[in-house]
């Protein structure tokens, strides 16, 4: 770099470069004449630095052109050329954020991105399959509106026990470094924050528990200072059904919220949920309403509802994804999926009968209707749990239940819907997981607090009916506790036996339950199975539960899945057992590929968010599996799998759409279960089909309903705006954008090659990557690679020749750390002093000169850095300056004083040449020396007008994808900015051909 004087007064020009501090810098926009606002050469957005020029000395400067005696072999120009490329973080392409991201988004993931650059102020609703890249498709979304200057700050509103896997995933995909806000988090927050201000910081970006924020004493702070982008995730949890009770209040307070955050006109809002539509038409709406008014009342049976509609909801199921998946990228190609029957042993069926006649007799001796629905929802709390577990059946014995405080039967109604049932409009999994109680006060009087030594006829009758009733929920306890173990619990044998082939088949399996003390219970007795004295394999075993805090679940699973103390391996065979805490949002694809339902869910979208845990973007095996277990005996598992979970599978298999439970389901359920419970008809629930003529009216009339919302759905699909842009032409741009950036083969060779040259020793693995020793790297590389791994990363180092890898282990994607350091660490040695440098460790160099049979003629190639001034429409009107980057490669043949320049694909072919034989050092500098002396008269007026012409280019890839998502246009330019950065010169000469036979 060569620096001039410093003139008096200097009006530096974005994109030029300026010498202060040791360093060069790149002048950015927004820079004036009193406060320059710079960018070191070569750096990322996180360096950007502002300098006073009155305060610190700054003068212009150039950028040094190659040393003729940096002379590297055949490889250096394609190390040098990959290592500049994967090192850009602000590409001139029109997504501007893909430069930054480490992430290779899918084209079915651009569409929601397109979506939002048509709307001036981004509302949206991506309500995307389980598993298929919601978090990406918000997150890209985020990024380019962050990249565009289109929000300044990010907050994102989710349940504590995914606030750090956000926090995770904003940071390792998208760069965005956002502060956790939790009960544990915000004492320390405000002993940083200086008196009297915020937390929240408009251009901030934060992590942050809805249910913590929405409290009185948070709610106005974040409000006012709350930034103008905001994601809220698992958004059907904010608008529950208008109830009265503890859970409707709960949703109430954080629709209260959402409604005042979406009130501000140039908010931008990404609502994110896999269930949108509880089966309920109302909660639906008041989320569509967040988005746009018009959308909670507008007739959706009209072509002018739909079409508004389809302006701010995207949804694909995993059909409608799958082709997007043909190139080797991680995604289960099928999921397998049984069911699995059991038969009860005798004396857990001889309790279910008991079970049975009690619930009957108790239900229709209940005085009243508040009585009733008590007794009914108790009773079916009891059914419920024991059908779980025995373990569950012996706790709910003994808890209370909760219908007791209800003040009437509709209340009682409610609370039992939530405490027993699985509602599709409750507040989540997350907390649901407690067995509900089935002790009501009649069981308790005898001796109960309120006993008195005095009473009428009438109350020593009662008296004697509580003793009676409490003498037969204690034997029938007892009689729960005896059948604990595989013996008499053939369910628990049956996952015995489930889970061994499973892990024989080399499966790792988890277990969903539907109480804490069922998944504690199963987690116990599968550790004291699958590890009997002499077993010729370990099996690692771990439950969580809803009594785990968050950060208490994240530390069990990377207590089961990650590598221990000692960085030994995790244990390949493992089994995790799990409520339905872990079946929303929590991504377990990496470490988990099978699952078993070891209770039916009352709700067959719980099975499919248990199943979407494994059968997600970033699954390594083709072929995921799940399992459903099910008693063939058990009238209570026959109601569920009949009137439920096997319709839901039929209509699915049949519209190929899948819909939420209509709310017929609640009605229909009741009249089943009525007719198992009050007439005892048991027998026809042991053939499937067979139902009484009462609730066979309900179970079709839930049907019809069924049929009728999928016939619906698959109709209002084809009119939605994610079928109407043509997402293989964005992909296409995206791929141009890309191929600037470095491909994916590109980045593949150049991380081995250079980790080689690095001493790394790469060996190939059977699934296509390899493996590297880091303990052999240069010091700075190989601390680059514990930053970004962790100090206690797996050894030696696992690269996956796929888009994502495990924690840690790295992916040959230009965006991966791993891969970035490796970038980064070449590209600066090549551009330091050779002297300062073991020359091992510069693997690129600025210069070579190679006899090859590639060519005829003598001809050089120039690795060039191009910048660019981007003027950017903006959705308010006005035009917005950005800079940006780009490296290209350009050739010529002939001297460089009478150039004929080549084709760009006649240029990139040189850098697959191989030398043909060795060049003398001294000849080599020589034939630089001659080529750099024709730099700046003969070959940089040249070099501007391929600037120029790339800069068209760019501009119109611009005008294409602005057009495509009707963005403005007007005041879009894309102007080269200063003279180009002439990077590295190599020169090939044609290699003497050696006489054969006779002729030599």
């Amino acid at each position: 770099m060569t620096t001039a004087a410093q003139p008096t007064q200097q009006q530096y020009a974005v994109g030029s470069l300026v010498h202060a501090r040791g360093r060069e810098w790149v002048v950015l926009p927004d820079s004036t004449a009193e406060l320059l606002v710079l960018r070191p050469l070569g750096g990322a957005d996180d360096d950007v630095a502002g300098i006073l020029p009155a305060l610190e000395q700054v003068v212009p400067a150039t950028f040094a052109p190659p040393t003729p005696s940096d002379l590297g072999d055949q490889q250096a120009a394609g190390l040098l050329r990959t290592a500049l490329r994967i090192g850009f973080r602000s590409g001139a392409g029109p997504f501007r954020s893909l430069a930054s991201i480490a992430v290779d988004p899918r084209p079915y993931q651009l569409v929601p991105l397109m979506m939002a650059l048509r709307q001036d102020t981004v509302r949206l609703l991506i309500a995307d399959d389980v598993g298929i890249g919601k978090t990406v498709e918000a997150g890209l979304i985020a990024a380019e509106l962050l990249a565009q200057g289109d929000a300044r700050g990010l907050v994102v509103l989710c349940s504590p026990a995914l606030a750090e896997q956000w926090r995770a995933e904003l940071h390792g995909k998208f760069g965005v470094d956002a502060r956790l806000v939790l009960p544990s988090t915000i004492g320390r927050l405000l002993r940083e924050t200086p008196y009297g201000q915020s937390v929240f910081r408009p251009d901030g970006a934060y992590v942050v528990s809805t249910d913590f924020i929405k409290s009185p004493r948070h709610r106005e702070d974040f409000l006012k200072n709350c930034p103008d982008l905001v994601i809220v995730d698992e958004a059907h949890s904010c608008v529950a059904d208008t109830a009265i009770g503890a859970s409707a209040r709960t949703s109430q307070q954080r629709y209260s919220l959402l409604r005042a955050l979406a009130d501000r006109a140039d908010r931008h809002l990404l609502l994110v949920t896999a269930t949108p539509h509880s089966g309920k038409e109302e909660p639906f709406r008041r989320l569509l309403g967040l988005l746009d008014d018009r959308l909670a009342t507008v007739s959706f049976d009209t072509e002018a509802g739909r079409r508004l509609l389809a302006e701010y909801f995207v949804q694909r199921r995993r059909a409608d994804i799958r082709d997007d998946f043909g190139d080797g990228a991680h995604f289960p190609s099928s999921r397998d999926t049984a069911e699995s029957p059991y038969t009860l042993h005798r004396d857990y069926k001889k309790l279910l009968d008991e079970v049975l006649a009690y619930a009957r007799e108790t239900v229709r001796a209940a005085d009243g209707a508040l009585q009733q629905r008590q007794r009914w929802w108790s009773t079916l709390a009891l059914l419920r749990t024991l059908s779980s577990s025995p373990a569950a059946a012996v706790q709910s014995l003994k808890t209370r239940a909760g219908v007791e405080e209800a003040d009437s039967p509709e209340e009682a109604d409610r609370t039992g819907e939530r405490t027993v049932s699985d509602p599709a409009d409750s507040e989540g999994a997350e907390s649901a997981d407690a067995v509900p109680g089935a002790r009501l006060p009649a069981a308790e009087t005898a001796d109960g607090p309120d006993a008195t030594p005095e009473h009428d006829t009438s109350e020593h009758e009662d008296t004697a009916e509580g003793d009676e009733e409490k003498a037969r929920l204690i034997a029938m306890a007892t009689a729960a506790g005896k059948l604990e173990g595989p013996t008499r619990d053939t369910k628990l044998k049956k996952l015995i036996a489930t889970v061994t082939d499973l892990l024989d088949d080399g499966y790792r399996p988890i277990v969903f339950c539907r109480y804490i003390a069922t998944a504690d219970y199963v987690a116990k007795h599968l550790a004291k199975a699958l590890n009997k004295k002499g077993a010729e394999h370990p099996v690692a075993v771990a439950s969580v539960t809803g009594e785990l805090s968050p950060d208490q679940r994240v530390t069990r699973i990377a207590e089961l899945t990650g590598a221990d103390e000692d960085g030994n391996p995790p244990a390949e065979r493992r089994v995790l057992v799990a409520t339905d805490c872990l079946s929303e949002g929590v991504n377990l694809q990496e470490s988990f590929d099978a699952v078993v339902h070891y209770d039916l869910a009352w709700n067959p979208t719980r099975h499919e968010q248990r199943e979407g845990r494994v059968d997600r973007f970033g699954q390594r095996t083709d072929v995921v599996k799940a399992l459903t277990l099910y008693g063939a005996d058990n009238p209570v598992d026959g109601i569920v799998l009949n009137v439920l979970l096997r319709k839901h599978e039929r209509i699915r298999r049949v519209t190929g759409i899948s819909v939420p439970v209509p709310q017929e389901s609640e009605s229909a359920m009741q009249a089943v279960f009525e007719g198992l419970i009050l007439r005892g008809e048991k027998a026809a629930y042991e053939q499937e089909g067979l139902f009484p003529q009462e609730e066979a009216a309900a179970a079709e009339q839930l049907e019809i309903a069924w049929q009728s919302s999928a016939e619906r759905e698959k109709r209002n699909r084809s009119r939605y705006a994610q079928h109407r842009i043509k997402k293989d032409e964005v992909a296409a741009e995206v791929a141009e954008v890309r191929a600037a950036l470095g491909t994916v083969e590109e980045v593949r060779d150049f991380t081995r090659r250079a980790l080689t040259a690095l001493r790394g020793m790469p060996a190939p693995t059977k699934q296509g990557g390899f493996t590297v020793h880091t303990d052999a790297l240069p010091l700075g590389l190989r601390d680059a690679v514990s930053a970004a791994l962790g100090p206690r990363h797996p050894r030696p180092v696992v690269f996956h020749d796929a888009p994502s890898a495990p924690r840690g282990e790295a992916a040959l994607t230009r965006t991966d750390p791993v891969v970035a350091a490796t970038a980064r660490f070449v590209l600066d040695a090549a551009l330091d002093d050779a002297d300062k440098i073991p020359q091992w460790q510069r693997p690129a160099r600025r210069c070579g000169v190679v006899r090859t049979k590639a060519v005829d003629r003598r001809t050089t190639l120039l690795l060039v850095r191009h910048r660019f001034r981007l003027h950017l429409p903006t959705r308010d009107g006005s035009v917005r300056e950005q800079l940006a980057e780009d490296a290209r490669v350009v050739a010529f043949r002939g001297s460089a004083t009478e150039p004929q320049w080549l084709p760009e694909d006649e240029a990139l072919a040189l850098l697959d040449a191989r030398a043909a034989q060795n060049t003398d050092p001294k000849f080599a500098a020589g034939h630089i020396s001659d080529i750099l002396a024709a730099l700046h008269t003969v070959l940089m007026p040249e070099l501007r007008v391929h600037s120029a012409d790339l800069g068209k280019k760019l501009e119109a890839s611009h005008h294409r994808v602005r057009t495509a998502s009707r963005a403005r246009l007007a005041g879009l330019k894309v102007v080269p900015q200063g003279d180009p950065d002439v990077l590295g010169v190599y020169h090939y000469l044609p290699a003497p051909t050696i006489p054969q036979g006779a002729d030599a």
